[in-house]
């Protein structure tokens, strides 16, 4: 079984499975992006960055490339877990866009309840890093980010960064729901925020799918998760 919990700083989560849990999960995954073409939905070239991206992660843990540990649960033979570290943002942004795209596809009980399962860890996650940033931010889980958004990769990178900025910890955690306002449809956020990248991709002649984000600002290599 799928579970979750918090990074020591807050940045985001330690998602942890066997070899075969992690590699169902991404299995489920796989079924709900690079298809939606098909529907002729705006954004879906949008969706399927945000969602491969994710994917990714997944894919390295399970092939161990990223967190490993041991069971140390004393009535269960010890059994490896892999592992890999998500953002919250990273990963509230991803359920968003999975969902939309389930819609459109088949979706099967066990590609349901993988999702529920998901859900559940990242609402205790939450919870048990911080209970009173979690009141707010929990609500993110089942809705508020705008699904249909046609540039919700490029939200969630620049959404992202600034929760980056902030450096990790409760104080920053808590401001994670106001920083969420910017992926809310027709908040003043949002919209600013559509503005500048329709502006950008006119000034640079380009689409917006074709921009990527200036995070230089972050200091990756020195982040405390």
């Amino acid at each position: 079984m799928l579970h979750i919990t918090p990074t020591p700083r807050g940045i985001g989560i330690k998602l942890w499975g066997t070899h075969e849990d992690l590699n169902s999960f991404y299995e489920v995954i796989g079924k709900y992006w690079g298809e939606e073409k098909d529907f002729n939905l705006h954004g879906s070239e949008n969706r399927d960055k945000l969602i491969s991206s994710f994917s990714y992660e997944v894919r390295k843990a399970y092939e161990g490339l990223r967190l490993k540990k041991k069971s140390d649960h004393p009535e269960i033979e010890a059994v490896e877990y892999f592992g890999t570290k998500i953002s919250w943002v990273h990963i509230l942004f991803f359920l968003a866009a999975l969902k939309f795209n389930m819609r459109y596809s088949e979706t099967t009980r066990f590609d349901i309840a993988m999702l529920l399962q998901v859900e559940y860890w990242l609402e205790k996650a939450m919870k048990v890093y911080d209970p009173t940033g979690a009141r707010k931010l929990a609500g993110f889980i089942e809705g508020g980010i705008y699904e249909a958004n046609e540039y919700i990769y490029h939200y969630m990178r620049s959404i992202n960064m600034d929760f980056f900025i902030l450096g990790g910890g409760k104080k920053a955690f808590r401001q994670l729901p106001r920083l969420l306002n910017k992926a809310v449809f027709y908040t003043d956020e949002y919209n600013a925020y559509r503005t500048f990248l329709e502006k950008e991709a006119k000034r640079l002649g380009c689409n917006v799918n074709d921009m990527e984000i200036d995070d230089d600002e972050v200091d990756y290599e020195g982040l405390r998760w």
